[in-house]
């Protein structure tokens, strides 16, 4: 077998039979695949964002990162040499953009972990039914609530100042690379009205936002400089998902104008393979798409910063619980 990088056309392209199959022409190109997530880093991470301020403009690939989030998330970041990043997988030579390489962080449970809490919560049949009254999706349903508790004037983000999630219920793949450990909710009440859902749900949402920080942390100090996120996935269709993401890491979150990134990332490695640009980097600036950037609200810097102190001394807290009862 010999490893191809993504794009390589492959052969003589389509067979007959598979051309027959699929409605092609016999020839037409097939190019060197990648995973999902990887196609999916390849439709948002190489976008052209002239005109858009950002701090990775004139500035390589390798300041940026890509989250695929959904039911997990793959936070992929790509690099000149090979940095070698505790937690963390790789670095893979070649695995997403030919000639760099790949570190793949990630989180085993995000779409799924908010799903998890909020239909687990007693006030969750009558958000429901208050959604569908209103013909609205659950989630956007319950980002205007929590818009209608915050003061006024004031971020939403605020409300999870007493309530913390370390959201590792299904263990952590990145940094720390535990299935150990499990999930933790400090901070609950014997109240369980919608208010209360609509908290726990903000908790978790940023706890997700801050398990990413500790991932782009342990790649900083590892030699990655990575400036900007670039995010797709169903998640990025929720836009306190996408906000507290900005908030919490201090950096602007970059969507794509396409939603289904991965089919562009495969559109791609097509577009190389077919020979209609050179190089993956080429395709990318001009296939992948600026839709919107969401910047980070900077009066939220100071309270993130001790909410991701509390964020760490849960798990460490976790692991002092566990020695504890392991004690004979």
């Amino acid at each position: 077998s010999v490893a191809a990088p993504p794009g390589s056309p492959l052969g003589g392209g389509l067979t007959a039979e598979a051309a027959s199959d699929l409605g092609l022409n016999p020839g037409t190109a097939v190019g060197a695949s990648l995973i999902d997530a990887h196609a999916g880093g390849l439709g948002v991470i190489g976008a052209d964002v002239s005109g858009f301020n950002l701090p990775c403009e004139h500035q390589p690939i390798t300041s940026r990162m890509a989250m695929i989030c959904g039911t997990s998330t793959c936070h992929l970041a790509v690099s000149g040499r090979a940095l070698f990043v505790p937690g963390v997988w790789g670095p893979y030579l070649s695995a997403m953009v030919p000639g760099l390489w790949l570190n793949e962080g990630g989180q085993s449970a995000t779409g799924s972990l908010i799903d998890h809490v909020v239909q687990g919560h007693a006030a969750y049949p009558q958000l429901q039914q208050q959604a569908q009254l209103r013909g609205e999706n659950i989630y956007t349903h319950l980002n205007t609530h929590l818009d209608s508790m915050a003061r006024s004037g004031s971020a939403a983000d605020l409300l999870g100042s007493s309530l913390h999630v370390w959201p590792d219920f299904h263990g952590n793949r990145s940094p720390l690379a535990d299935p150990s450990l499990k999930g933790m909710v400090v901070g609950l009440s014997l109240r369980h009205t919608l208010d209360d859902l609509a908290l726990l749900y903000l908790a978790t949402v940023q706890a997700l936002a801050l398990g990413t920080l500790h991932i782009l942390e342990a790649m900083r100090e590892t030699g990655h400089d990575i400036s900007t996120v670039f995010m797709c996935g169903g998640l990025s269709k929720n836009r306190l998902f996408v906000q507290v993401q900005a908030n919490a890491t201090g950096m602007p979150v970059v969507l794509p104008d396409q939603m289904e990134a991965v089919l562009v990332g495969a559109a791609v490695l097509g577009a190389c393979a077919s020979r209609g640009y050179g190089t993956i980097q080429e395709a990318m600036a001009r296939m992948a798409k600026v839709g919107r950037v969401v910047q980070p609200d900077p009066s939220l810097k100071s309270f993130y910063e001790r909410k991701y102190k509390v964020f760490l001394q849960l798990f460490s807290h976790q692991r002092e619980y566990q020695a504890l009862m392991d004690q004979s």
